[in-house]
């Protein structure tokens, strides 16, 4: 019966992904916002077509131009994290090797993750990539 139910709510989440569509299974939250987002628990996802250390410059690039304080980056090989505070929000990019020229960045804003202060971050790190 469960697996009834589940594979409604996909059929549904399909059915919706032109549009902003969220699903909420057993207090995890999941969500796609115009396909090219997805948000989870919070965090707001997307993946961008370029390599990681490009966009680890544009995240930290777009921290600079938020007036980001309170900085602190922590850097490995196949992943890093910026923690800072955007206008009295704290603020957490993940960024994760996915291949060569794939790269997945999370974005959590506030305490329970603000979704469109994320898009917003998104969108600057969209533009910062676009300037290399």
């Amino acid at each position: 019966m469960t697996n009834k139910i589940l594979f409604l709510l996909f059929l549904i989440l399909l059915l919706l992904a032109g549009c902003n569509a969220v699903i909420n299974m057993n207090g995890k939250v999941a969500g796609i916002s115009s396909g090219k987002f997805v948000y989870q628990d919070g965090d707001l996802v997307s993946n961008y077509k370029a390599d990681i250390d490009s966009v680890w410059k544009a995240c930290e690039k777009s921290a600079n131009e938020l007036k980001a304080v309170d900085i602190q980056k922590e850097r490995k090989i196949s992943a890093g994290t910026i923690k800072a505070i955007i206008q009295d929000e704290k603020v957490t990019i993940k960024v994760e090797y996915i291949d060569k020229d794939s790269t997945s960045v999370s974005i959590f804003v506030g305490v329970v993750g603000n979704n469109m202060a994320s898009r917003l971050i998104h969108e600057k790190i969209i533009g910062n990539l676009a300037e290399h």
